[in-house]
């Protein structure tokens, strides 16, 4: 088993500037301690609330955070993960008004997309395509001329996924004007620490990745989406929620409420098909926001917008290397590699125990000789700094 094991690539010994979705941050050893109580780690669904109090109110506690972070007035108890919040998101859109068509970018994480494809399909739902600018953001003008009277919704990713953020208000003020509803995804929800939340700027619904708080890269799951929306829209969104009352003595209580899950009488009119909440993962999330708390993440976001930048001024002034897109990002950008490939560039920093970015050629044949960076907390200087020398072909 250990000979097994020892074949994973393990980000603890090396230097990580791997993001696309999945994010190295600091967990505070106290969210492992609370989650692995027994109580947490053997409960399952709380169908019987007399006795799945604290479960019940640890869902209904992230649910609230959720809520505090998206700007959004409802939040539900949790997703399997980004990628198929989205595509629920799209389907509630589509519930809601009846449209068949989703402007979606291509600044979207591109499996996020394949998995929006995957589940509009079913219904018919067609997806337009829409480029990003040198700037690395969406093309205004392109989603303004794929809007019609048969658009469902616009669906928009900030920081997207070259790590741009996107004018959400103009992205709203046009989806708005096409009677078309606002769908945000969020992959790296740290950027909420210092950015207007999505509720803010005119979203109708919010969903994105929680990993970044609490969850460990666990070699790419399990990961837990968030879900967060309008109160008009409570009825039309996917999966469960718990709320908040008083038995009859007054004592607060938590109880499952609005839940919609297939199990139930009527399946054939169930929304989606959350069959559970990933409770721990949530619980996780939960726990981290708890001890940041607003300052905390505020501190946290500034942390990885210093180092960012820091990476990024280093590396445009490295000889054969240039940052692509010239708009503003949160903790990752693109880096154009103009005498190796990307794939070389990644095996001479594998061979110095730093793992590179994400080579783009895979998702954007144009962005082929590109790599996706990302910096955060838990990159010193030091690290940043041996990136750049093995970058630029030092030793």
């Amino acid at each position: 088993m250990r000979a097994l094991a020892g074949k994973n690539a393990d980000v603890d010994p090396y230097s990580s500037f791997l993001g696309a979705g999945a994010y190295n941050h600091f967990l505070p050893a106290a969210v492992s301690h609370l989650v692995f109580r027994a109580e947490f780690y053997t409960a399952y669904t709380p169908y019987q609330p007399e006795i799945s109090q604290g479960t019940l109110q640890a869902i209904y506690e992230y649910q609230t955070l959720i809520c505090q972070l998206t700007g959004m007035e409802v939040g539900n108890a949790s997703m399997y993960d980004g990628s198929s919040a989205l595509a629920e998101a799209v389907l509630m859109a589509h519930r809601i008004n009846g449209r068949q068509e989703v402007v979606m970018p291509l600044a979207v994480h591109p499996e996020y997309r394949m998995v929006c494809q995957t589940y509009a399909g079913k219904l018919g739902l067609r997806l337009h395509d829409v480029p990003y600018t040198d700037r690395g953001t969406t093309d205004l003008k392109e989603v303004k001329a794929a809007l019609s009277d048969r658009t469902c919704c616009v669906v928009i990713q900030s920081p997207n996924f070259f790590g741009a953020l996107e004018m959400l208000d103009e992205i709203a003020e046009a989806a708005h004007g096409a009677g078309a509803l606002l769908v945000v995804a969020v992959a790296e929800p740290v950027s909420f620490g210092i950015v207007k939340s999505p509720g803010e700027c005119g979203a109708d619904i919010v969903v994105g990745e929680g990993q970044s708080f609490g969850n460990h890269l666990n070699f790419g799951g399990p990961y837990l989406g968030f879900f967060a929306t309008k109160e008009a829209y409570i009825r039309s969104m996917p999966g469960r929620l718990v709320g908040q009352t008083e038995d009859k003595t007054g004592r607060t209580g938590y109880v499952l409420t609005l839940s919609t899950r297939e199990q139930h009488i009527r399946r054939d009119k169930a929304t989606s098909n959350i069959c559970t909440n990933v409770g721990l993962c949530a619980l996780a999330a939960t726990v981290h926001l708890a001890l940041l708390g607003r300052s905390g993440l505020r501190e946290l976001a500034l942390l990885n917008l210093r180092k960012t930048a820091y990476a990024k001024a280093a590396i445009s002034k490295l000889r054969g290397h240039e940052v692509r897109f010239s708009g503003p990002t949160f903790n990752e950008f693109v880096v154009r590699s103009k005498k190796r490939t990307p794939a070389q560039v990644n095996r001479a920093l594998l061979a110095k125990k730093i793992i590179g970015g994400l080579e783009l050629g895979r998702f954007y044949p144009d962005l082929s000789d590109c790599l996706l960076i990302c910096v955060t907390e838990q990159n010193s200087r030091e690290e940043i700094d041996a990136l750049c020398k093995a970058m630029g072909g030092g030793r």
